[in-house]
């Protein structure tokens, strides 16, 4: 079995963690290239890269800045591998890319598909209220998040925060790859037609999203209980970045957790502007 993995930040890494660990290293990693990152602006290579440097992994990494050099790596790629996985990787992959794999290209999706394709699909489930969600194994085509189905597997909600809920998605999705990739690699499993009229589609959420207005605020402190569910799923869902927030005489709060008790919510650690967090 010989993959190529395609993926950046920390979801794709504990996907890529899922896979080293069940034996199954991919040939390849492709990711985005080192930046710049903190105040003082050190070069930071993207999280999927360092855990293969920190293993002392001997897999071959490369770092196209767009998708015009990706398109180009398709030769050298293929040549190392019958087919590739994506998760979280952060360019639009190109057709011509897809199919120059022999076996074609999986992608990896936090939710249960055809619900949230797009770029938000795990805070959009928060804050539609879902009690379950799930990871989709997919063949990739050149639509988001619409080629047929590989493999399924759904995760009840309850009250995880994003980070606590990504991670959650990522490591079930690493399993159940490690699970199925034996028999895809094999043939013998027959991809399923999404049914696109149940589709739902995510966009990318701004900081203004997680705005709470102060009267809002103050009521689901009172005992609107709509109100309170509202802000504890908003809460939820943009913790840790950008920070569900209000303004209290023109400075900004973040509300970092939050709880409901007997209808009302409570405030359980909050930050100040240019302070540390505090637990109330």
């Amino acid at each position: 079995m010989r993959y190529v993995f395609l993926g950046s930040p920390e979801f794709a890494t504990k996907v890529l963690d899922q896979l080293i660990n069940a034996g199954i290293p991919p040939v390849a990693l492709v990711c985005n290239p080192d930046r710049p990152a903190g105040r003082k602006k050190i070069l930071t290579p993207p999280a999927t890269k360092k855990l293969i440097q920190d293993r002392g992994l001997d897999i071959k990494i490369f770092q196209p800045e767009n998708k015009q050099e990706l398109t180009a790596l398709s030769p050298t790629l293929t040549a190392m591998a019958n087919f590739g996985i994506v998760a979280a990787y952060g360019l639009i992959i190109p057709r011509e890319f897809i199919e120059s794999f022999k076996q074609g290209i999986i992608g990896v999706h936090p939710s249960l598909l055809p619900k949230y394709r797009g770029a938000s699909p795990i805070r959009s489930a928060i804050l539609a209220g879902e009690e379950r969600t799930g990871v989709s194994l997919f063949m990739l085509d050149e639509k988001v998040d619409h080629g047929p189905i590989l493999a399924q597997k759904d995760l009840y909600i309850d009250s995880q925060r994003y980070n606590e809920l990504a991670d959650e998605l990522a490591v079930l999705s690493g399993n159940l790859l490690a699970e199925i990739l034996t028999d895809f690699d094999e043939g013998k499993i027959e991809p399923v037609e999404q049914n696109h009229e149940n589709a739902t589609l995510t966009s990318k959420f701004t900081t203004e999203d997680a705005y709470i207005p102060w009267d809002d605020l103050k009521d689901a402190q009172g005992g609107d209980l709509v109100k309170a569910k509202d802000i504890f799923k908003k809460v939820r869902a943009f913790n840790p970045e950008p920070g569900a927030f209000t303004f209290i005489d023109n400075k900004r709060i973040k509300l970092l957790r939050v709880e409901i008790e007997e209808s009302k919510l409570i405030l359980k650690q909050i930050q100040k502007e240019g302070k540390k967090p505090e637990v109330i």
